[in-house]
């Protein structure tokens, strides 16, 4: 078994969500959550079916993010993943549906973070074993950075 770091490409200004799931209807699913939780998101989903034809299948209404969500998947090339890659909109606004798809089995991670996909190389094929998500912790906030975080969710509007 081999085991690789596969950095996924996240265009300025957009946010990933990397999942795993386990029917070629995900994709569409996947679609349909996306455009009922938010009219003016941006975004581009890839699915890697893991039998029969083993293709990427792909959905979106962003050709562009549509692209990059496909050339994250290839690298990935683990059976049943998906990746959306989305703009004008944040994952939180999405995560709750998708976690509730019955086909979705699990989210490794949703951020505009740089991010890593950690996969495992056998012969039958790869497989996510986890993601590295951003950096690693610098310190502890201290009283002005918590307002400075208070203040940022009040300017996007999460809290009042």
């Amino acid at each position: 078994m081999e085991i690789k770091s596969v950095v996924m490409e996240i265009p300025e200004g957009s946010n990933i969500i990397v999942g795993q799931t386990h029917f070629i209807k995900t994709v569409e699913d996947l679609y349909e959550i996306m455009v009922a939780s938010s009219p003016q998101v941006k975004f581009g989903i890839a699915f890697c079916e893991a039998s029969q034809l083993c293709l990427i299948r792909l959905a979106g209404n962003d050709r562009h993010l549509q692209q990059i969500a496909n050339i994250n998947a290839q690298a990935i090339a683990a059976g049943h993943c998906f990746v959306i890659l989305l703009k004008q909109a944040y994952p939180i606004n999405f995560l709750n549906a998708i976690k509730q798809c019955p086909e979705v089995c699990n989210i490794y991670c949703a951020t505009a973070n740089p991010v890593e996909v950690i996969v495992a190389q056998t012969q039958q094929g790869r497989g996510i074993l986890g993601v590295v998500d951003g950096f690693s912790p610098r310190g502890v906030e201290n009283a002005d950075e918590v307002k400075a975080r208070q203040n940022f969710l009040r300017q996007i509007g999460y809290k009042f």
